[in-house]
């Protein structure tokens, strides 16, 4: 399991602030505490739409790769902030993402990734979230024909099967076709693609006494479905309990009762 931090996003007032003053000893702070949780990728968002990522997100590398070995996600929608930031990556980062909808530029991304040696997340949308399985698995069988069709292998694409709200509307529904499109995929795709998941995405809106309890049985969820990679609150002990543990059962450390008291 690989736990990519997603701490560094829209709605961390702390993160945003930092961003916006420009305040390089805060981010600094922030992401030093993201480091000693043990992530194994730092997702980076500047902007919801990619506003100004062009000038903000090389910024954000630049700080992160002082300060960290671990790879890195770039969540933009900007290309030309994608094409200033990727080379200043140490290792080929993951790409998050493209959709049938995002970005208007779709060939440029592809190119982009394929040329570079980053990977790419796949995300099952046209514009809104398909609530069947069906839907979900049409649009990313259509997107990795795309991207094999740039050179992209497999190994490096990660599909995502789009994490709702487990509160509004059909949640529910959403949820468990999630569930089930990652285990479709982990047992008919050749040669194997990845599953991502963005956990922290079904629990806004719940109390927040329940948020984190409820995203850390989510990710476990998806992990019995064979989930490789989950977007996850790297800070929140439950999260971070559960990652632990995830390891634990697929063998990928050594389990250590002093850990996990």
């Amino acid at each position: 399991m690989i736990a990519i931090a997603d701490n560094l996003n829209t709605r961390n007032g702390a993160y945003i602030d930092a961003l916006i003053k420009r305040d390089k000893k805060a981010l600094s702070e922030i992401i030093e505490k993201i480091q000693a949780s043990g992530a194994d990728m730092i997702n980076v968002q500047c902007s919801l739409d990619g506003t100004g990522d062009e000038d903000m997100l090389p910024w954000v590398i630049d700080i992160l790769s002082d300060q960290t070995a671990s790879s890195l996600a770039l969540d933009s929608r900007n290309i030309r902030a994608l094409e200033k930031t990727i080379p200043l990556c140490k290792k080929p980062p993951l790409v998050n993402f493209i959709s049938k909808t995002e970005p208007e530029d779709e060939e440029s991304l592809l190119s982009l990734v394929s040329g570079s040696g980053a990977s790419l997340v796949l995300r099952a949308s046209s514009g809104t979230i398909p609530s069947s399985l069906e839907a979900k698995l049409q649009i990313i069988e259509e997107l990795l024909e795309m991207a094999n069709n740039a050179d992209i292998p497999n190994e490096r694409l990660f599909a995502d099967p789009s994490i709702v709200h487990i509160s509004r509307g059909m949640g529910q529904k959403h949820l468990v076709n999630s569930h089930e499109c990652i285990r479709v995929l982990k047992e008919l795709v050749e040669p194997p693609v990845n599953t991502i998941a963005w956990i922290s995405n079904i629990s806004p809106g719940m109390p927040k006494a329940v948020r984190k309890p409820l995203e850390a049985m989510f990710l476990a969820y998806l992990a019995g479905a064979g989930l490789d990679a989950a977007m996850v609150d790297v800070l929140d002990e439950n999260v971070k309990k559960a990652i632990y543990l995830i390891k634990s059962f697929r063998d990928e450390i050594v389990f250590s009762q002093a850990d996990i008291t």
